[in-house]
């Protein structure tokens, strides 16, 4: 335990930065005057007669001499304040500030303050212990108990400062317990910096580049001051100390905010409510944090909010993502995440964005070794439903849903948009692989339209791929169709009574295709059994083998289509020819999500190298580069939806036989999907058990609305309109 210890008179208010820290001929205020922008007319010292006001006031101060003003100093609104150090005061008038029903004059009122920069029109009042902070224009403290920051303040920075140990600086241990992928966060820091860091450990160079770019970002040297942007409101607080604030930022009744940057501004103001405790962290534009939440080391992301007693712990959460009521520790969660129920668990994982976590659910925290919990790894769309259980270590694929239960052992599931239950009746996992796409495309498809919609930020340093068509889950569809070819052709030749000896994987799956484009009564019974998906000595069923094989067909062609047809539409001299010349080689079949964005491994490859050689030496230059990939995504995915449709269609050059084919296709399958998302909602409206509640329907259509005025259904049928209209304008233009 650190004693008590006594200081001498001088050194009171006289030591915030050690001598050795100073450079020759600068003095300890060099860093600060680096960070304050002057008055138009400068500083002046203060006249006699304001003095003596001052003094008349109940003001005190160490030295009047190192207390300066502006030209506009109304001595009479400072009232009952303690001045150490030195201290610079901007305007001071007669004049008040209001943010909502808080109204407070201009000026400082019973006061503490040490050694800070105040800007004009700042309203100052019960601020018990204020010490070395520049304050912005316009902001308004009320109510404080401590505001303060130290020499070696690192704003939730992982870096240290001159002359501090290894040992002080933050880590963030994402993703596992045992702190083996661990980084350093850093302001500014997006999801894809942190699973570029964490995922490749066994990258040594690599690992010890990003230290060291994160490291260099910032200054090391001691003894900057905490900032305070203008327009900014804080009361009612407990501690804040080693904070960072931008501009725009309400903070009220916040118990405890130590080492963080808090990044805000008027078009994205950031907002920090009641009985929150925040340690060592990063906040990003336009967040919200209210209501009893916990967070300790953690980069939050912009436009996302913490709620009602959230508990985020070593965790990095991305943009546009909301959790509420919940413990998470140790996870990298992806934008456009939800968990909003209470007693719900997120521990060692990471989650890929366009996820959601229901009341009750349980991710990973069940031990079952005696060792630190292992890993899960969900791809985007993960869906846990009500007091779902998952044990480490599991894999699923994009667009997951997990039905209640209690899974009781490790799994690995390659199937997109799928749904898993738990049998427990006959003691079976069963696997209904496209399942959104089967049974409910009204969530498929509204899932689509909001994750876009929603996402207001107004800094868009991370670009997303909101699409559930793209390349990830198309080149998942493509390997979920070869293990349903594979397993069905064991299934059939098991029921036959034929031995597997001497089957090729390759002789299967081509059995299990003939199968599966053939007569679906001739396979109606088979029990189609995977393989490696569970680590259990249970039976895993898959269901509907069938009908999830041409859903995935029909996803790949509706896939392909909507991306040829937009870029015919965007380049009007182009033909179905054109596309065909442009594009040549294998299909690139490894699609990286990096935070969000989708890349191919061999953009992620040449990503790396470039950092560990030196050619990207900073974060700045890396955020470029992942924008670089960006503006060339476009023709990388129209590339693969192209080689894709050439897959399924099994041919080497697509005819403009075929090209007609499959644009009839497209338009067959988007009225399908219009229909079906239709049909979806209308299931509601049909179900006996939802009408109970009401004594007639004209009290339920009050309630929910007719189903044909439902504005997403409106939608829907509006897109569907346009989308045949394009493309029968594509067909009499190039065909």
């Amino acid at each position: 335990m650190e004693k008590v210890t006594v200081l001498s008179s001088d050194k009171l208010f006289n030591s915030f930065l050690d001598p050795k820290y100073i450079p020759a001929g600068q003095t300890k205020y060099y860093l600060r005057n680096t960070q304050v922008v002057a008055p138009k007319n400068g500083w002046r010292h203060l006249t006699s007669f304001e003095i003596e006001t001052l003094v008349k006031n109940d003001n005190t101060a160490m030295s009047w001499d190192n207390i300066l003003v502006t030209d506009e100093f109304d001595p009479m609104m400072i009232k009952n304040n303690k001045f150490y150090g030195f201290v610079r005061i901007g305007r001071v008038t007669s004049n008040g500030l209001q943010y909502h029903d808080l109204r407070l004059p201009i000026g400082i009122t019973n006061s503490s303050i040490h050694s800070c920069d105040i800007g004009d029109d700042c309203a100052i009042h019960n601020v018990h212990y204020l010490s070395h902070y520049i304050i912005g224009d316009r902001c308004m403290l009320f109510n404080i108990q401590e505001m303060s920051c130290t020499d070696h303040a690192k704003f939730g920075n992982g870096i240290i400062k001159e002359g501090e140990d290894e040992d002080v600086r933050v880590w963030l241990e994402l993703m596992n317990e045992t702190g083996c992928r661990k980084v350093l966060p850093f302001d500014g820091m997006i999801a894809a910096d942190a699973y570029l860091w964490a995922k490749f450990i066994d990258d040594t160079p690599l690992q010890d580049r990003l230290k060291a770019i994160t490291q260099s970002t910032f200054d090391n040297r001691r003894g900057f001051y905490g900032t305070i942007g203008y327009g900014n409101v804080i009361k009612n607080c407990w501690i804040i100390k080693d904070v960072k604030i931008g501009n725009c930022t309400y903070i009220k009744g916040a118990s405890k905010l130590k080492n963080i940057t808090i990044n805000s501004s008027e078009v994205d103001p950031t907002q920090i409510g009641e009985n929150v405790v925040l340690v060592n962290g990063i906040i990003g534009y336009g967040c919200r944090i209210f209501y009893s939440v916990i967070a300790v080391r953690f980069v939050l992301g912009s436009h996302s909010n913490l709620k009602y007693g959230a508990r985020l712990m070593n965790s990095f959460m991305g943009d546009n993502s909301t959790i509420s009521c919940c413990e998470v520790l140790h996870n990298l969660i992806f934008p456009a995440h939800e968990q909003h129920h209470n007693n719900s668990f997120l521990i060692a994982s990471v989650v890929k964005g366009q996820s959601n976590l229901a009341a009750g659910a349980t991710i990973g925290s069940n031990h079952n070794s005696r060792t630190n919990d292992n890993e899960i790894e969900a791809g985007r769309g993960f869906w846990p439903g009500l007091c779902v259980s998952v044990k480490h270590s599991c894999k699923f694929a994009s667009f997951t849903m997990l039905a209640k239960g209690a899974y009781p052992a490790e799994m690995i599931n390659p199937f997109p948009f799928a749904l898993i239950s738990n049998d427990e009746v006959h003691g079976e996992l069963h696997v209904m692989p496209a399942f959104f796409w089967l049974h409910n495309m009204f969530a498929m498809a509204r899932n689509n339209w909001k994750y876009a919609t929603r996402d207001t930020r107004v800094f868009k340093v991370q670009n997303i791929e909101f699409d559930a068509y793209a390349p990830d889950s198309m080149e998942e569809a493509i390997e979920a169709r070869k293990l349903l070819d594979k397993w069905t052709a064991k299934a059939w030749l098991l029921k036959q009574g034929k031995s597997l000896e001497g089957m090729t994987d390759e002789q299967l799956i081509d059995m299990g295709r003939g199968l599966l484009n053939g007569d679906p009564a001739k396979i109606k019974d088979l029990e189609v059994l995977g393989e490696g998906m569970e680590k259990s000595r249970r039976k895993v069923v898959i269901l509907h083998p069938y009908e999830a094989y041409h859903a995935y067909g029909d996803m790949l062609i509706y896939y392909s289509v909507r991306n040829i047809v937009s870029y015919l539409e965007e380049h009007e001299d182009e033909t179905f020819q054109g596309i065909s010349k442009m594009f040549d080689g294998d299909r690139a079949r490894v699609w990286f999500n990096l935070g969000g964005q989708l890349m191919s491994m061999e953009d992620v490859d040449q990503l790396r190298s470039d950092i560990k050689d030196g050619t990207l030496n900073s974060w700045k230059e890396i955020h470029h580069r992942y924008t670089e990939i960006w503006k060339k995504y476009p023709i990388d995915k129209l590339r693969h939806a192209y080689m894709s449709l050439k897959h399924m269609l099994g041919v080497n050059t697509i005819s403009k036989e075929d090209w007609n084919k499959v644009l009839n296709k497209g338009i067959d399958i988007q009225n399908y999907v219009f229909s079906q998302v239709y049909e979806t909602r209308k299931k509601d409206y049909e179900n006996k058990f939802r009408q109970a509640t009401f004594r007639c329907e004209d009290e339920m259509l009050a309630a929910w609305g007719k189903l044909d005025e439902n504005s997403f259904i409106k939608q829907q049928r509006q897109e569907t309109k346009e989308f045949v209209e394009r493309v029968q304008s594509i067909k009499k233009r190039l065909l």
